[in-house]
């Protein structure tokens, strides 16, 4: 198994991509800390993998403050004795046309999709650089590289945690730790599945592959990058998005 013996936290894991990431990572040997604002869902998916004989827990966690950050790192290492793995996949959206985009949600999107990021990673750090290894794993979005009508904040966020990953990959690959990005296209997620049709149809013709991706395949991604066939791997933003905007 290509995760055994490790052990990982995942964000936004109560759902979509982050659950499907639990699953392939608790599949392949890790034990798995499913950490999610959505307490109810979140239980409910640990449950799920407990039931299969897997090595999970959940901790509700808000990643935008940075004391409940904290907290739940120090549980996840008392819980599991270390952190190898992180997936940094908490996002939300708040959609908007520049000229009618308020600034609370602007602002609430930068929130937990950029500094909830830094929160997690800068909390995490320690506990790897004492274990002279690790892999942290950033979720970006096609958004955050070509933009994207009606998404100011969240593109910028998106942006932004390509230049953190770039950022920490420098720095931090001396003390054994990788660091990388991955570039979802469009998911079959909660997320898309709020886009109307009509949108939807226009998006696909820009996909080579012309269908959405499935929460499988960006896990797929964060399981190739956080396993040792990845070894050499520091600093990449891996795009999974059918070939968009080639």
């Amino acid at each position: 198994m290509r995760l055994q013996d490790k052990t990982a936290i995942i964000t936004g894991a109560a759902g979509g991509i982050g659950f499907a990431a639990a699953k392939v990572f608790a599949r392949e040997g890790a034990k798995v800390a499913l950490a999610d604002f959505n307490e109810e869902q979140g239980e409910k998916c640990a449950r799920e993998l407990q039931k299969k004989g897997y090595e999970a827990s959940f901790f509700q966690v808000n990643v935008a403050d940075r004391e409940n950050v904290d907290e739940i790192v120090s549980k996840v290492l008392s819980s599991f004795g270390k952190i190898d793995i992180l997936v940094n996949n908490a996002g939300i959206t708040r959609d908007a046309m520049l000229a009618k985009l308020s600034i609370e949600d602007f602002q609430k999107v930068l929130d937990v999709n950029l500094t909830g990021v830094f929160h997690c990673t800068q909390a995490v750090v320690p506990s790897m650089i004492a274990n002279g290894k690790g892999r942290i794993i950033n979720t970006s979005s096609v958004s955050g590289v070509y933009g994207n009508v009606g998404q100011t904040n969240y593109a910028a966020t998106k942006a932004g945690v390509v230049g953190m990953t770039k950022t920490w990959a420098k720095e931090l690959g001396r003390k054994g730790i990788n660091v990388n990005a991955v570039a979802p296209g469009f998911i079959e997620t909660g997320m898309t599945a709020a886009v109307p049709e009509k949108v939807m149809a226009q998006l696909l013709q820009m996909v080579p592959l012309a269908r959405l991706g499935k929460p499988e395949d960006i896990a797929n991604a964060y399981l190739f990058l956080a396993s040792d066939e990845a070894n050499y791997i520091n600093g990449t933003v891996l795009h999974v998005d059918g070939g968009i905007m080639m």
